[in-house]
C-alpha cells in the first residue's frame, strides 16, 4: 500500500516510512493538486482534513487523532496492515527512497568515528545520499512499536 499524507502529518509520514511504506509527503495545501498525486500515484491519501477526506474523487483516510501514538496503531488496524520487521529501515525518512547496502569504506567520514569504528553495515540513500546504521534508534522504534501494541 503506498500512501500519500498531508501537511499535517509530517511526523506520521516519517515512522511510516520508517515501518517501510512507500510514504509521499505533500509539500502544497492545495487539495486539486493532492488528489491529482494520488490518482497519478495510485496512492492512499491520509489527512487530519475533513473536506478533503469526504472527497468522493480519490480514497482518503481521515486521521481523526492529532497523537502520533494513537495514529500509528488505528491506520494499521484500520487498513489490516502487519509491521513487518524486513522491511522496517527500507526507505529514507528524509525522501522515502529505497535504501541500498555500502561498503564500509565508501562512507568514511560521512558518519562519526565512534559510529564507523563500532559498526559494520550501513545502508545509503541513492537519492540524498543519507547514512544509516543499526543504532539505539532502532531499539527505541521497536520499544516504541511493542508499547503501540502493532509489534
Amino acid at each position: 500500500m503506498k500512501f500519500l499524507l498531508t501537511r499535517e502529518l509530517g511526523r506520521l509520514a516519517k515512522w511510516l516510512r520508517i515501518l517501510g511504506f512507500d510514504t509521499a509527503y505533500a509539500s502544497q495545501d492545495r487539495a486539486g493538486s493532492i488528489v491529482i498525486q494520488a490518482l497519478k500515484e495510485n496512492r492512499l491519501i491520509l489527512t487530519r482534513n475533513l473536506r478533503l477526506a469526504r472527497s468522493a474523487r480519490v480514497k482518503t483516510l481521515l486521521v481523526e487523532s492529532e497523537l502520533l501514538k494513537e495514529q500509528i496503531p488505528r491506520i494499521l488496524k484500520g487498513l489490516k496492515l502487519a509491521v513487518n520487521s524486513d522491511k522496517m529501515f527500507s526507505r529514507c525518512i528524509l525522501c522515502n527512497v529505497e535504501l541500498t547496502a555500502v561498503e564500509k569504506e565508501t562512507i568514511k567520514g560521512q558518519v562519526p568515528d565512534y559510529v564507523y569504528k563500532t559498526q559494520e553495515s550501513f545502508i545509503a540513500c541513492p537519492a540524498c545520499k543519507r547514512v544509516y546504521w543499526s543504532g539505539t534508534h532502532w531499539g527505541n522504534v521497536s520499544a516504541t512499536l511493542k508499547e503501540l501494541g502493532v509489534m
